[in-house]
C-alpha cells in the first residue's frame, strides 16, 4: 500500500543534532515551505532557511506558519519553539529528532532514584567546578557553592566591562521594567534555553525531568543551560551593554535594541563555543556514561516484558501463551 505524500526521512538520513545551526529567530512574517527549505516572508522579501541543518526555529509574535512548513520541520527533526516578544517567553515546541527511547528511559531511571539523581546532580556541578571535588557534597552545599560562584562571575564581568551591576532583578511580566544589563541577561539566557531545549527534545529526553531544578515543565532545560551560562551568555550580556554605553559616550544617537543585539551575539557565539555539540556530549555523559552509542539512531519498535525486559514487535505470540 502506498501512503500519500512524501516519504518521511529515516533517522540515518538526517543531520545530527550536534552538526546543526543553533537557532533562528523570526517575527512578524509568514513561515512557509519551498522544496526542502523553510521560507520566512514579509514585506521586505523572502529568506530561505535549510530545514535539514536547522536546530531550532524560534517563532516570535506576528508569525504565521503553514501546514507544509511544520511537516518539513518535523520530518527534518528541527524543533519549532513558539516564543513571546523579544524571544523571552516560551509557549510550546514541536517534535524533536530522536526516534528511540534510550535517553528518556535512562533519564527517568536516574531521576527516580535518590542516589542516582544525586550522582547526576553532582556530575553537573563538577562540570561547573573544574578541579574541585564535589563527590561528597550535599545538594545544600552544592547550591551554596553555586550561588557564590555566580556572584563572583557577575562581579568579574562588571569589572571587565565597566557595566554597573547590582543584582539579578527582572519581572517576567514586564521585560522593559528591568535595567539594560538585566534585559540583556534575560535575552541571552532565553536564547540559550531555546537551543538547549531543542537538543534535549532532539535526543528524546524530557524537558521536565530535572535533577537540580524540579516542579517545572522545563526543569531539565534549566539544569543543562546552567552548564554554559558562565562561558557564553553572561559575558555576552555584559559585552553588549558595554557596547551600548560606549556608543552613548561617543554621542552616537543610533539606539541599540538590547534584546536583538544580545540574541545576535549569542547566535554568533554558539559556533565558537560549540554549545550544541557540547550539550549533546554532556547529556550522553550524564545519562548514558557507559554507553558506546551503538544503535543510537535505530528506529525499532519493541514490546516491554516484565521478565526479560524487551521482546521484538510485529511477532505473533499467541502460541507462546499458556491458555
Amino acid at each position: 500500500m502506498n501512503t500519500p505524500g512524501m516519504r518521511p526521512a529515516r533517522p540515518q538520513e538526517l543531520t545530527r543534532v550536534e552538526d546543526r545551526l543553533s537557532f533562528v529567530y523570526v517575527e512578524r512574517c509568514t513561515i512557509g515551505r519551498d522544496s526542502n527549505a523553510i521560507t520566512a516572508t514579509d514585506d521586505r522579501g523572502v529568506v530561505h532557511i535549510p530545514a535539514a541543518s536547522l536546530g531550532t526555529l524560534l517563532l516570535g509574535p506576528g508569525t504565521r506558519v503553514t501546514h507544509q512548513a511544520m511537516v518539513l520541520l518535523a520530518d527534518s527533526g528541527s524543533t519549532a519553539v513558539w516564543v513571546g516578544e523579544h524571544g523571552i517567553r516560551y509557549y510550546a515546541h514541536g517534535r524533536g529528532l530522536s526516534r528511540t527511547t534510550r535517553m528518556p528511559e535512562a533519564q527517568a531511571a536516574a531521576v527516580s532514584n535518590t542516589r542516582s539523581r544525586l550522582a547526576v546532580a553532582r556530575a553537573m556541578y563538577s562540570m561547573r567546578f573544574p578541579g574541585e571535588d564535589v563527590g561528597r557534597l550535599s545538594m545544600h552545599q552544592l547550591r551554596g557553592r553555586e550561588d557564590a560562584r555566580v556572584r563572583r562571575i557577575y562581579r568579574d564581568e562588571s569589572e571587565r566591562t565597566g557595566v554597573e551591576w547590582h543584582r539579578r532583578d527582572y519581572d517576567p511580566a514586564d521585560f522593559a521594567a528591568s535595567d539594560e544589563i538585566n534585559q540583556a541577561l534575560s535575552a541571552a539566557h532565553t536564547s540559550l534555553y531555546g537551543v538547549v531545549h531543542a537538543v534535549i527534545v532532539g535526543l528524546g529526553c524530557s524537558p521536565g525531568l530535572g535533577f537540580v531544578h524540579t516542579g517545572h515543565d522545563r526543569a531539565f532545560v534549566y539544569d543543562i543551560a546552567d552548564l554554559y551560562k558562565a562561558d557564553v551568555t553572561i559575558p555576552i550580556a555584559f559585552s553588549v551593554v558595554a557596547d551600548l554605553l560606549a556608543r552613548r559616550d561617543d554621542a552616537d544617537t543610533g539606539a541599540i535594541d538590547v534584546p536583538s543585539a544580545t540574541r545576535r551575539a549569542v547566535r554568533d557565539a554558539m559556533k565558537g563555543h560549540r554549545v550544541i555539540s557540547r550539550c549533546v556530549a554532556d547529556l550522553r555523559r550524564l545519562l548514558l556514561p557507559d554507553d558506546d552509542g551503538a544503535g543510537a539512531e535505530a528506529e525499532i519498535l519493541e514490546l516491554w516484558d516484565d521478565r526479560v525486559g524487551r521482546v521484538a514487535g510485529g511477532v505473533n505470540y499467541e502460541e507462546d501463551v499458556p491458555w
